[in-house]
């Protein structure tokens, strides 16, 4: 296969390797748009419950001052019986005095029922309105739901056919180059075979010895940056290169260290920080 027809379908497998790039990105992330929704959705249910464990506390509180209310009334109506048999000043005292107490824990247990009774009402105004947010908060997570799995349907749909188009221009390609090609596209995000443009890679803007430089000028072999190992193609500059490609001035390869593709350190490829799409408009 001729050196420039290697380069046409490497340039058209990048561009299937970065639309890959994208759409395996979004396969990953789209779900995640969710994670916040199902987040609000269970700390709502959480209060909800929390709020319906209060109220059930106040009940109870509630029932037990009403029985607390009905024995000091008994209390109060009995002593108050007992008055009119009364025979002695020590005897009255001590009837006065239980009536006296008596109708004070009637007080105080009356105005405790109250404030139950407003806690009540209040816990079941907050609940109502507690249990309209998670039904709205459902009603939102189902529908956005429904959008990403009709988002990742079409996505995998794109990812299917472009694996088939990479597929089809890789046929009859070395293996060894398209991994290394492939490695750097994912590392470059997109860009694997770039242009040398006055003696300088478009990919690491590092200047590259005259004999590499010509070498891939002449086009007779695939060559990679020995800085970036971007795939290289020569590309004439605007300005001209004479006084570049003049190996009396520029240097030659033995001011380049030895690298060998061999010693590329495998965390060198790892993807720089993705971006996250913003799938919050998906509607």
């Amino acid at each position: 296969m001729a050196t420039e027809e290697i380069f046409e379908k490497l340039r058209s497998l990048q561009d299937v390797l970065a639309k890959k790039i994208e759409l395996e990105r979004d396969i990953t992330y789209i779900p995640k748009m969710l994670v916040t929704q199902e987040e609000l959705l269970q700390r709502l249910k959480k209060e909800y419950i929390e709020m319906h464990i209060e109220r059930s506390a106040a009940k109870t509180a509630e029932a037990e001052l009403k029985n607390l209310l009905f024995e000091a009334e008994s209390t109060r109506e009995k002593a108050e019986k007992h008055m009119d048999a009364i025979s002695t000043q020590r005897e009255y005292e001590n009837l006065d005095k239980e009536i006296h107490d008596a109708s004070e824990k009637e007080s105080q247990y009356r105005k405790e029922i109250k404030q139950k009774e407003q806690k009540m009402r209040d816990l079941d105004s907050d609940m109502e309105q507690k249990k309209g947010l998670i039904d709205q908060q459902e009603a939102e997570l189902s529908q956005a739901k429904s959008r990403v799995e009709s988002e990742l349907a079409d996505r995998k749909k794109l990812l299917v056919e472009l694996e088939a188009e990479e597929k089809e221009l890789t046929k009859n390609m070395d293996e060894e180059l398209l991994f290394k090609f492939e490695r750097i596209v994912k590392k470059k995000g997109g860009n694997g075979i770039v242009s040398i443009k006055g003696g300088v890679c478009s990919s690491c803007h590092m200047i590259l010895p005259v004999q590499f430089a010509n070498s891939v000028r002449g086009g007779k072999e695939i060559v990679s940056c020995p800085y970036c190992s971007s795939i290289l193609f020569y590309e004439e500059s605007s300005d001209g290169e004479e006084n570049y490609f003049d190996e009396d001035t520029a240097g030659s390869l033995s001011d380049l260290e030895d690298l060998d593709d061999e010693e590329f350190v495998e965390d060198e490829y790892e993807e720089d920080d993705e971006k996250v799409m913003d799938y919050e408009d998906l509607s």
